[in-house]
C-alpha cells in the first residue's frame, strides 16, 4: 500500500485527465449495459407472436427480497421503453430498435475510444515522470554509489521496472474501475429480470477469491526474482558491448555467448514460472464460471418451461448478460497479479529514489567564485569501504598547501592513493577525517556543483559521446560560438585531424569516441577542458596510454592549458613533470617525499630515484 500511494504522488498532476478518463469508462459501461439490453426487445419483435403482448407489462409475484419500490421503477422503466419501441408495426418496432442499437454501438465506442486515450496520456505521463526522476536522481548521487551497482541492474530499473509500474496502473485505474462498473451494469440488468437466477451466478466468487489469494504471494516473490534475472541480462549486455574490443582481443566471443545463454536461460525458467501462476487462475475462473453458467442455463430453462416466470426473450437476455459478466470477473482476476507484479517492481524503483547522496551540498552553501590563494589538505585521511564493512584505508594524514598556480605533480606506485588525492578535491569522496579548504574556506561548505564548475579533469579513459567533435568539445555549454570551439581545439592540437574528418566539427564521433585514436580523444578532452576555462586543473595519466608522437602533442597542449591555473598532475612517466613546481612521492597513502625534481634524484635512496632508475635504466 505504501508503494502505491507513492506512485499515485506521481499521478497527481493528472488528476483532472484520470477523472475525465474515468466519466468516460462510466458512460463506457452504460452504453455496454444498453446494447446489451437491447438483444431482448429485438428478440421479442422478431419472435413474438403477436404485436400487442409487448405492450402488456405482467406484474410479478411479490417477494421479500426485492423492495417494490425497485420493482415499480423498474416497471415503469420498462414500459416507457416498451411504448417507444414497439409503437405501430413490428417492422417500425425493427427499424427503431436497429437504429437504437446502432446509436448505442456508437456511442459505446466513441466513450471507449477517449477513455483509453485519456488513460494512455496519463500512464505515459507517469512512466516518463517516474524515469525523469530516476535519471536527474542517478546523476544526484555520489560517484561510490555507482562503484557496488551494476550498471545493468540500473538500466533494468529505469526501463523494464518502470514498465511493469505502469502496468500496475492501469490495473488500478482502468482495471479496477472499468471492470466493476461493468459488472454493476451488468448484474443491475440481471437482477430485474430474475434475482433468483442472478444469486445463483454468485456461487462462482467464492471459489475465484479463494484460487487468487492461494497464489498471490508465490507470484510476488516470483516478480521480484524475473525483474532481478532482467537485469543480469541487461548488465551482459551491457559490459559485453561496452568492451566488444576486448572480447574480440582475446577470442572470448564462444565464452561471452555461453554466459548470456546461461542468463536468459535462468530469465527463460524465471518467466515460464511467473506465467504458469499468472494464467493458471484465469483459465479455472473461467471454468467455475462455465461452470455455473450450465446449472443457470438449466434453472432458468425450468423457469420458462415449467414455471412461466419468464419469457423466452427475457432468458436468453439473461444468458447474454450474465456471460457478458464472466470477461470483467475473468480479468479482475489477473489485477492482483499485476498489482503483485507493481509492487516488487515499484520496490526496485524506490530503493533507488531513497537513496540518500553520500556527497550533497549543506543548507545554504556558498558558491565558489575562483581560488584566490591556495588549496590546503589538513590532516586528510580516506578510506573505502569492502563489502565486508571494514574499512581499507587509501590515504593516511595528508597535510599540505598549494599555492594559486602551482603546479603539482604527484607520483607512485599503483594504490598509493594519487587518483583518490585529486578524487577528494572534486569532491567525489569524503575524507573520514580531516579536511581541505580553498582560500581557507572547507570545501564541505562551499556548493558542490559550483566546486565542481571551477575544476576541470582529463583522465587516461577519456569519456565522450556519440555525438559531434563540436557538441564533445562544448559540452556543458549551450549556443558556444564555433569560433571559441576552433580555438580551444587549436589550442589543444586537434584543429588540424578535426579539418581532416568529412565532417568537420560536425562529425560524429562514435560510442565513446571509438572513431578517434587515443591521442585524437585526449586533445578533444583538452580542448573540452579549454572551452570550460577552469581555475583549477587535474590530469589523472593523461598521457600514459599514448604513443610518443600522440604524447608530445598532448603534452603541449597540456602545457597550454595549465598556464595560469592551479594544476594537479598525476603522472606515470617522470618525463613528462620535470618542471613541475613540486612532486609528491605518495606510498601506501602516505606523503613520503616532497620537492622538486632535481632536488628528490639528489635524495639516492628516496622512493623518486627508486621510480626515475626503473623507468630510464632500461630505456
Amino acid at each position: 500500500m505504501k508503494i502505491f500511494l507513492r506512485i499515485l504522488a506521481y499521478v497527481q498532476p493528472y488528476w483532472r485527465t484520470l477523472v475525465l478518463s474515468i466519466l468516460c469508462t462510466i458512460m463506457f459501461s452504460i452504453f455496454s449495459g444498453s446494447s446489451i439490453y437491447l438483444t431482448i426487445p429485438l428478440l421479442e419483435t422478431l419472435f413474438e407472436q403477436t404485436e400487442t403482448e409487448t405492450l402488456l407489462i405482467q406484474t410479478p409475484p411479490k417477494n421479500e427480497l426485492v423492495p417494490n419500490e425497485i420493482i415499480t421503477f423498474k416497471q415503469t422503466v420498462e414500459k416507457a421503453i416498451r411504448n417507444f419501441l414497439f409503437r405501430g408495426t413490428k417492422s417500425d418496432a425493427l427499424l427503431r430498435i436497429c437504429i437504437l442499437i446502432f446509436v448505442v454501438f456508437f456511442f459505446k465506442n466513441i466513450f471507449e475510444y477517449a477513455q483509453s486515450y485519456l488513460m494512455a496520456y496519463v500512464e505515459q505521463s507517469l512512466m516518463r515522470d517516474i524515469r525523469d526522476d530516476l535519471y536527474r536522481h542517478l546523476h544526484n548521487l555520489s560517484l561510490s554509489y555507482f562503484t557496488n551497482e551494476r550498471t545493468g541492474n540500473l538500466i533494468s530499473r529505469v526501463t523494464n521496472d518502470v514498465n511493469v509500474v505502469n502496468g500496475g496502473v492501469s490495473a488500478s485505474f482502468v482495471t479496477m474501475v472499468k471492470e466493476p462498473l461493468l459488472i454493476i451494469v451488468f448484474l443491475s440488468i440481471a437482477f430485474t429480470l430474475s434475482w433468483k437466477l442472478t444469486l445463483l451466478a454468485f456461487v462462482v466468487f467464492p471459489f475465484s477469491l479463494l484460487f487468487i489469494s492461494a497464489i498471490a504471494l508465490r507470484l510476488h516473490k516470483q516478480s521480484g526474482v524475473m525483474q532481478e534475472k532482467m537485469a543480469d541480462i541487461t548488465s551482459v549486455l551491457q559490459e559485453t558491448i561496452s568492451n566488444v574490443k576486448v572480447v574480440k582481443a582475446f577470442a572470448m566471443e564462444d565464452f561471452e555467448t555461453k554466459k548470456f545463454k546461461r542468463e536468459t536461460q535462468n530469465y527463460f525458467r524465471i518467466i515460464l514460472r511467473l506465467s504458469r501462476i499468472r494464467n493458471l487462475s484465469s483459465p479455472t475462473t473461467e471454468l467455475l464460471s462455465i461452470l455455473a453458467g450450465a446449472v443457470i442455463i438449466w434453472f432458468g430453462g425450468q423457469q420458462v418451461l415449467i414455471s412461466g416466470e419468464m419469457k423466452a426473450a427475457e432468458f436468453l437476455g439473461f444468458l447474454f448478460v450474465i456471460f457478458q459478466v464472466m470477461p470483467p470477473i475473468k480479468e479482475l482476476t489477473s489485477v492482483n497479479n499485476r498489482l503483485q507484479e507493481f509492487s516488487a517492481a515499484g520496490k526496485r524503483i524506490f530503493e533507488i529514489l531513497d537513496t540518500k547522496p553520500a556527497i550533497q551540498s549543506i543548507p545554504g552553501a556558498a558558491p565558489l567564485d575562483t581560488i584566490k590563494n591556495s588549496i590546503e589538505y589538513h590532516n586528510v585521511t580516506f578510506a573505502y569501504s569492502t563489502e565486508s564493512g571494514e574499512h581499507r584505508t587509501v590515504l593516511s594524514s595528508i597535510n599540505m598547501k598549494v599555492k594559486k598556480g602551482e603546479l603539482i605533480a604527484l607520483v607512485g606506485p599503483s594504490g598509493s592513493g594519487k587518483t583518490t588525492f585529486v578524487d577528494l578535491l572534486a569532491r567525489f569522496y569524503d575524507p573520514i577525517g580531516g579536511a581541505i579548504y580553498i582560500d581557507g574556506i572547507d570545501i564541505k561548505t562551499i556548493d558542490v556543483k559550483s566546486l565542481r564548475e571551477k575544476i576541470g579533469i582529463v583522465t587516461q579513459e577519456t569519456i565522450l559521446f556519440n555525438d559531434t567533435v563540436r557538441n564533445n568539445i562544448a559540452y556543458g555549454l549551450s549556443e558556444c560560438p564555433l569560433d571559441k570551439i576552433v580555438d580551444a581545439a587549436k589550442a589543444a592540437n586537434a584543429l588540424s585531424f578535426i579539418e581532416d574528418m568529412p565532417g568537420g566539427f560536425e562529425s560524429v564521433i562514435g560510442d565513446r569516441g571509438v572513431k578517434l585514436s587515443g591521442g585524437q580523444r585526449q586533445r578533444i578532452s583538452i580542448a573540452r577542458a579549454l572551452l570550460k576555462n577552469p581555475p583549477i586543473m587535474i590530469f589523472d595519466e593523461a598521457t600514459s596510454a599514448l604513443d610518443s608522437e600522440s604524447e608530445i602533442l598532448v603534452q603541449e597542449a597540456m602545457e597550454r592549458l595549465m598556464q595560469n591555473r592551479t594544476s594537479f598532475v598525476i603522472a606515470h612517466r617522470l618525463s613528462t613533470i620535470r618542471n613541475a613546481d613540486r612532486i609528491l612521492v605518495l606510498d601506501r597513502g602516505m606523503i613520503v617525499q616532497e620537492g622538486r625534481h632535481v632536488d628528490l634524484l639528489k635524495q639516492k635512496n628516496g622512493l623518486y630515484k627508486k621510480l626515475h632508475d626503473m623507468q630510464f635504466s632500461g630505456a
